[in-house]
This record gives C-alpha cells, structure tokens and sequence, in this order.
C-alpha cells in the first residue's frame, strides 16, 4: 500500500564534549557525523520513494550556535519537497519549543505538530490519520499519550510520541506512559522517539523505537539509523531497519585466559580490531578495547598501563589508520586464582583484594564507598561532569576494576 521513514533522535550538530582527552580524536570527522548520517536519511526516503517522512523529536539538540544548523536542515527538507515527500515532526526534550529562539522559515512539506495539546492531520492521497504533540517544555513529565485522539475509523493511524515510555533505563523520564495506554488508543503504529537503543514491539499495534541516527560516544555502540516501515493492503506493517551511521562506536572485549606472552595477547586484541573493522564495513569505527579474564598478564598490564595502551594504538593505526581510532582501553583481567592473594594471608595485598572483591560483588558500589562526589560533579566543567557516571554501575565496576589491578600492582613492587 505505502511505505513511510521514522526516524529520531537527530540531534544535528550536537557539540562534542571532552574529546579534547582523547589523544588522537577524529574530531572532524566525529563532528560532522550527524550531518552526513542525516542527509543518508534522506537518500532513503528518495530512494525507497516513501510516502512520508517522521521525526519523532530531538532533531537538534538544543539551541543552534548560528542560523548554520537550520540552513542545513532546510536544504534536507527542500530535497524532499521536490521529491513529493512530507514529513511530519514532533519536538522532543532537546529541542522543545521554549529552549529553541532562533527560528527560520521552514519548507510548507514539512509540518510540525503544536504543543498545547494533540492534534491529527489527514495525509492527502494516502489514507493515513496522523496524530502528534510537541514539547513546550523540555522538562515535559506528565503523561501526553494518554490524550491523543481516538483512532480515525477505516484509515491507517500513526501516533507520533517522543516519551521514555515505561521501564527503559538510562534516559530521562520525559512524557512517560505505558504500553498498555499506547496499545488503547487503536493506532497501528506508533511512531517514539527519546530512547537511543532500537527497539521494535509488536502486536495488534506495532510500538517502535528507531534509536539515533548516529552513535555520539561508546555508549551508544552498534549500528544506528532508521525504520522503512512497509505497510500492506491489511495495514499490516513490516518495519525494516536502514543503518545511517557514517561513524560507529563499538566495544571489542578480549579475553587474556591462558594468554602466556605480551606477544600473545597483542595478537587477541589484534584478531579482536579486526573483526570490528570487518563488521562495520567501510564506515569510520571508534574502538573501545576492554582486556578481560584471568590471566598471568594481569599485573604486568596494570604496571606497565601505558606502555600497552601505546602498543594497542600503534596495532590499530596498522590495521587501519584511516577507518579506526582506539577510543580507549579499559584492563578488567585478574590474576590466575591460584596468583591471586589468599584470604587467610595477613599483608595489604590480601586486604586490598577482600575490599575491592567485596565492592565489585555489590550493586550499590558506590554508596558503599561512602564517596559523595556531587559536589566535586558541580563544579567540574561539563566534559569532565560527564565522565563521572556515578549512577552507573558499570562505571563504578571499570574503575574499581582498574584500580584493584594498579593497587596489587603498586603493593607487589
């Protein structure tokens, strides 16, 4: 019958923070990223001939530094608009309404949805009820779905929400709802934005996530990109994923078990960048290596950290100099168990293995730690703010992780 593109999270031009750390950083290329990945988002919508194009919030990430970003996206939009193609947006937490002030006349193809309350809009020549609500605010908490209209009887109903939904960690609680309210509304497809991870539920209405269109930082690893939602003669749909990215983060984990020479390992971290090169095809990867498992190496690395950082760097300029950049290396190997001090043995190394083996087992780590670092997070500038994820355990396993290995390191001389 039709198909449609559902994309969101854009977030052009979003400033890139604290890569100034990193030696080496492809800051060019990381910085111009969101504006290629976005206009490969257009060459879908061209090439697959959709019948309408939406942008279920956060096309930008805040402000525009300079009427750049803007000019931008109406060059995207004019290309559609002489393709036929409308598109239908919502804004999101990122670029509500209130904190967006400068503004420029937009394409009459693209049609953005109010804040004050939902509203639908009949899409000419395609039997489809479109129904949106834009934020006003960035800080939106109440719960928008629950007021969409009632599905339009006879045509194919696309809801356009940008909400952290229920039960999805790791972004803020922006319009929140459940699927349940989702699901009785009677729409066919509801079209999310907010959540950065692809996700797709199915059912007697489809509830998708597209996630971003482009990885900003290794948090957000994988291919990413948009949905071709193909819909049939039965208003069934078929959403396929179309990757958009021009850079792609990934994590490559290599184990060190029975990894008997440096030599050794350098070749398992070898075959590991490699295969993440392979996977990303000839997109640009950034690469972040994590050396794990039980392994006699285990207080050599640590003793010697940068000195293996600076090999590992050197083995993935050699792989491919041009299409991979080492993000960062992260050592969560341990000593063999029988290397490892004993329990019963009264010296700061056994003391100091018990306390980090304690914390590492323990889902409130850094409570327990009784370290309040807030304040310290206040006054930081905000590309330092950022590293400090003390709400995360997984943050809190890698550091305590890491200094578990330069401690018995240090102890052992």
């Amino acid at each position: 019958m039709f198909k449609f593109l559902h994309a969101a999270d854009i977030h052009l031009d979003s400033p890139l923070r604290g890569l100034d750390r990193y030696e080496g950083a492809p800051a060019d290329q990381i910085r111009g990223a969101t504006r290629r990945a976005f206009e490969n988002l257009v060459e879908v919508a061209l090439r697959e001939e959709v019948a309408l194009v939406v942008l279920a919030g956060d096309l930008y990430d805040g402000d525009w530094r300079d009427f750049n970003t803007g000019l931008f996206f109406v060059k995207q939009m004019a290309r559609l608009k002489e393709a036929g193609i409308p598109v239908y947006a919502v804004n999101g937490n990122h670029d509500a309404t209130s904190r967006i002030t400068r503004r420029l006349p937009l394409p009459e193809n693209v049609h953005v949805f109010p804040t004050g309350e939902a509203t639908t809009i009949r899409l000419e020549g395609v039997d489809v009820a479109i129904h949106g609500q834009s934020f006003a605010e960035q800080c939106t908490t109440e719960d928008l779905a629950k007021n969409y209209p009632a599905a339009v009887s006879g045509v194919f109903n696309l809801g356009v929400l940008h909400t952290s939904m229920t039960g999805r960690d790791g972004h803020g609680s922006y319009a929140p709802c459940s699927e349940a309210c989702l699901r009785d509304r009677g729409y066919d497809y509801w079209a999310l934005g907010h959540i950065h991870q692809r996700e797709v539920l199915s059912g007697a209405t489809t509830i998708a996530y597209p996630g971003n269109i482009q990885g900003r930082h290794i948090r957000e690893t994988g291919p990413k990109g948009c949905l071709v939602v193909h819909v049939d003669d039965n208003l069934a749909v078929d959403p396929v994923f179309e990757p958009l990215d021009v850079l792609r983060w990934e994590v490559a984990r290599v184990g060190l078990e029975g990894a008997g020479s440096s030599s050794d390992a350098i070749d398992r971290v070898g075959d590991a960048i490699s295969q993440v090169v392979e996977q990303t095809e000839s997109r640009f990867v950034a690469v972040r290596v994590v050396l794990e498992g039980a392994t006699s190496l285990s207080e050599a690395i640590a003793a010697a950290g940068r000195q293996w950082v600076a090999d590992i760097r050197a083995l993935a300029l050699d792989i491919g100099a041009e299409r991979v950049w080492l993000e960062k290396v992260v050592n969560q190997t341990t000593p063999p168990v029988d290397a490892r001090p004993s329990a019963e043995e009264d010296t700061p190394r056994a003391e100091v293995a018990s306390l980090v083996g304690e914390l590492l087992a323990s889902a409130t780590a850094g409570a327990d730690i009784g370290v309040d670092l807030s304040d310290l997070q206040q006054k930081l500038p905000s590309e330092l703010s950022d590293a400090l994820r003390t709400a995360d355990s997984d943050w809190w396993r890698d550091v305590l992780g890491e200094a578990r290995s330069r401690l018995l390191a240090e102890l052992k001389g």
